[in-house]
């Protein structure tokens, strides 16, 4: 729809409905973009993806000028991020798995060489492998991740990837739900302030070349734990980067941000809020960028042989980022059964229910910038292995968008703070 549509639809708002009573939707025929009906029921059911839709469009109170499929855009990469995040801590999961292996063979040969064991006592072989299988009920699950981010849930069976052997070989599961016996959070701020600076990427590419779109949205987040911690200024310092555009919230000093890099609010009695949730406070854009600042690009050659259809796909990432938990996701023609993977650099995962090969390097770095895949597959037209779709993690920023220090605005010494950098993407070709 377009922009005055909406406000049309908004002006109109109040007139549609009546008095005495709360309304949750209103009933009209030109708004049904993310709910399959218009009535209470279907807005329930879709409710998270219309806070999500919602979120894309009003930025602090403000409109935002995107298109619909721009926000289709978005909330599909919010959707990766979660999905990254999980297999991040899927493998971390994997490594204390593999330490309390260790310790636990360590231990039965201590006693062996101390002649604790007998026949009736503890096994050298019992003790890895119950720890083994308690590591390995464990897996990853939820919807929702970090905070200001609309993040929907995932059907995505996280075992598949936890049960697989390191060299890459595949595990055929039909993605279902898995128990779950032990669920990772992830653990409160210790430090008094703690602020969040995240990027995330947006790039549809051509295949033969060049880009499409290339955006990228950044926001600075605070969370102050404590009332009195909330009386602060934050210096920070950034790149120069073209094409780099500011937004700071309503209630901070924008002369001050401007003039000095300070993010402060208009009026200094007023502390930042306090709790568990982050506050943003500063959004950036940085636009006009080509595809020579992409960090990781996927180049797709299929071609006909006989009876069969081989696919070679290849990556190659820039030197500025390393990337952790990279998926790359072909689209595959309907088949009777998984792909022949021939050579692959990193592991694979054959979704059956979507058509879907997963191709996922948990980190790229200066070891293996770039690497290859071959599978083979029955004839097909070359167009049915696009659009595919490319997700990662990094913990370095296109800006560089840095916190170097705090004021404090009242008498003593300034909060002790930490900050992490992150960003995400989501990108097409």
């Amino acid at each position: 729809m377009s922009r005055i549509r909406i406000e049309g639809l908004l002006a109109a708002f109040p007139k549609l409905v009546g008095t005495g009573k709360q309304h949750t939707y209103v009933k009209t025929e030109n708004v049904p973009e993310y709910s399959p009906s218009l009535d209470e029921e279907g807005v329930c059911k879709t409710a998270f993806e219309l806070i999500f839709a919602f979120d894309e469009a009003i930025s602090l109170g403000n409109k935002e000028n995107v298109t619909v499929q721009q926000v289709k855009q978005y909330c599909e990469m919010e959707s990766h991020e979660e999905k990254a995040h999980k297999l991040m801590m899927q493998s971390k999961i994997n490594e204390t798995r593999d330490v309390m292996k260790k310790k636990a063979s360590e231990l039965d040969k201590m006693r062996m060489e101390r002649g604790e064991l007998d026949k009736g006592g503890y096994s050298s072989i019992s003790g890895p492998r119950v720890i083994e299988k308690t590591f390995n009920d464990m897996s990853i699950t939820g919807s929702g991740f970090g905070s200001g981010s609309g993040l929907g849930g995932l059907g995505m069976d996280m075992d598949s990837f936890a049960s697989k052997p390191k060299r890459g070989e595949v595990i055929l599961e039909d993605v279902q739900p898995s128990s779950v016996q032990s669920r990772a959070s992830p653990l409160p701020p210790s430090d008094p302030v703690t602020v969040t600076i995240e990027e995330k990427l947006n790039v549809t590419v051509k295949r033969d070349g060049g880009v499409n779109n290339f955006d990228v949205q950044g926001t600075l987040a605070l969370q102050v734990l404590n009332d009195a911690d909330g009386f602060i200024q934050l210096q920070i310092e950034n790149q120069d980067v073209p094409g780099l555009s500011f937004k700071t919230h309503p209630n901070i000093n924008k002369d001050l941000f401007n003039s000095q890099q300070v993010v402060g609010a208009k009026d200094p009695n007023r502390p930042f809020p306090s709790g568990q949730n982050e506050t943003p406070l500063v959004k950036w854009r940085i636009q006009g960028m080509d595809e020579s600042s992409l960090p990781l690009s996927v180049n797709c050659w299929p071609s006909v042989s006989g009876s069969e259809t081989y696919v070679n796909i290849e990556y190659e990432a820039a030197e500025m980022f390393d990337l952790h938990n990279v998926v790359i996701s072909i689209p595959l023609p309907a088949l009777r059964e998984a792909p022949s993977v021939r050579q692959i650099d990193g592991e694979w995962k054959y979704d059956s229910r979507n058509s879907v090969l997963e191709w996922s390097i948990l980190l790229i770095d200066q070891s293996n910038r770039s690497g290859s895949m071959e599978f083979v597959v029955p004839p097909a037209d070359p167009s049915t292995f696009f659009p595919i779709s490319i997700g990662f993690s990094t913990s370095s920023t296109f800006s560089d968008l840095k916190v170097t220090g705090i004021r404090p605005l009242k008498d003593g010494n300034p909060p002790k703070y930490s900050q992490r950098a992150r960003l995400f993407s989501f990108f097409m070709k």
